[in-house]
């Protein structure tokens, strides 16, 4: 049994989709479910599968709680979903390698502070690109600038709008994002 520690900003339909993943494979895994956002609806999401959640905020997540709290659950990988806020340097240094976020461009396109959800399929349509995708990476100290282990592409038709192009990436997301989680945590 694994222990996957996922951080959410949001509504949690990746954090779903990650644990509808390995329990259709039977696959037992012990979660702990981190949440910046006291409104979120991931929240209600892990309250009906009974997986633990933690609350908090900046100011925890700047000195020692957060960090004692992953300490005490000792994940073998932290895997950001749909988190927006940047990783505490503090945490990258010393989980290096075993934090993973997923991006809804090819980087190094499209990334970087204030680029996330609906702003990047906005800039993808409006510079009119051809090609879009996701890109699973490793978080360093930077915005969407750790190593890359994933990256697959999905067409942007000339009629598309932002939401097409979010739902073609979305696709994408849910397909593979569990896949290579399953593949690092094989791994250890």
């Amino acid at each position: 049994m694994k222990k996957i520690a996922l951080f959410a900003s949001g509504s949690g339909t990746n954090v779903e989709n990650i644990v509808d993943y390995f329990e259709k494979k039977e696959i037992k895994n012990q979660y702990l479910i981190l949440v910046n956002n006291p409104h979120a609806k991931v929240i209600e999401k892990a309250e009906k599968r009974n997986i633990p959640v933690y609350i908090f905020d900046r100011s925890m997540m700047n000195n020692s709680e957060l960090e004692n709290k992953l300490a005490q659950f000792a994940p073998d990988l932290i895997v950001l979903a749909g988190f927006l806020w940047k990783f505490p340097e503090n945490l990258v240094k010393k989980y290096t390698n075993q934090i993973v976020n997923i991006h809804p461009a090819l980087l190094p396109k499209y990334g970087g502070k204030g680029m996330y959800g609906h702003f990047v399929h906005e800039a993808v349509v409006e510079n009119g690109e051809t090609e879009t995708g996701i890109t699973i990476h490793f978080v360093n100290e930077n915005y969407d600038e750790g190593a890359i282990i994933f990256q697959e592409s999905t067409a942007v038709l000339s009629h598309f709008t932002p939401e097409d192009v979010a739902k073609s990436v979305q696709a994408l997301e849910y397909r593979y994002y569990p896949v290579v989680i399953e593949k690092l945590l094989t791994k250890k």
